[in-house]
C-alpha cells in the first residue's frame, strides 16, 4: 500500500481544500408573481413555468 513519504503541511492541505465550500444558490425573480425561485423549475408559489400555469397551488391561510 502506498504510504506518504513526508506529513502533508496543512497550509497545502487547505490549499486543496479551498474549492470544497458551499456555494450559494442561485434565486431568480418568478416573471409572473416576483417571488424568488431556482432557476428552470416550477414556482413554488404560483405553480406558473415559462408563463404558463403547470401546477395547481393550494392557497393556505
Amino acid at each position: 500500500m502506498a504510504v506518504p513519504k513526508k506529513k502533508t503541511s496543512q497550509a497545502r492541505r487547505d490549499q486543496r481544500r479551498a474549492h470544497h465550500a458551499m456555494k450559494s444558490t442561485n434565486l431568480v425573480p418568478c416573471p409572473t408573481c416576483g417571488s424568488p425561485r431556482l432557476p428552470h423549475r416550477v414556482c413554488p408559489e404560483c405553480g406558473s413555468y415559462k408563463g404558463r400555469n403547470v401546477v395547481a397551488v393550494e392557497v393556505t391561510e
